[in-house]
């Protein structure tokens, strides 16, 4: 009885972050549609056209995801490192306590190995209204400096 009560606690333990791997932590319009671009706060579901003005490399960090294979094993291990330890219900506590001591070892190891710089352009841009718009893509679609650009979805290339 006290395993059937531990293996259903620690199935409980990793079915639940199962679950929690399937869940999209980002919202529905957080990234562009073109995939080269990065989000931007001002994009216009709109065209527009104008003169680039600088054209400066950065980098930006990378997203990476919120769960996964690495949360789901470390919980496994902790799981089963924290069920050798006591009896009884001290067994099921010290079994629950692994999963999660695991889980969240095993997430922190994955985003210390993913957390990856990219390089990046921001581009500024006078449109043609006397307003400008910066804009940060992977790419610079082979746009210099005084090119004429036309936006479409915050995604600057040259015409």
């Amino acid at each position: 009885m006290k395993t059937l009560n531990t293996l259903t606690a620690v199935a409980a333990v990793v079915g639940t972050l199962m679950l929690g791997a399937c869940a999209d932590m980002n919202s529905p319009n957080n990234y562009n549609s073109a995939g080269n671009a990065y989000p931007q706060q001002n994009t216009s579901a709109y065209t527009q056209y104008g003169v680039v003005q600088s054209i400066a490399l950065v980098r930006q960090d990378t997203p990476s995801s919120p769960i996964g294979a690495g949360t789901i094993a470390g919980a496994v291990v902790g799981g089963i490192l924290g069920h050798q330890v006591g009896g009884g219900t001290g067994n099921t506590a010290a079994t629950v306590l692994g999963a999660a001591g695991g889980a969240y070892a095993g997430h922190e190891l994955e985003k210390r190995n993913q957390a990856q710089q990219a390089n990046a352009y921001q581009l500024t841009i006078r449109l043609n209204n006397g307003s400008y718009q910066t804009i940060t893509q992977t790419t610079t679609n082979d746009i210099r400096v005084g090119d004429s650009v036309r936006i479409d979805n915050g995604v600057a290339q040259r015409y």
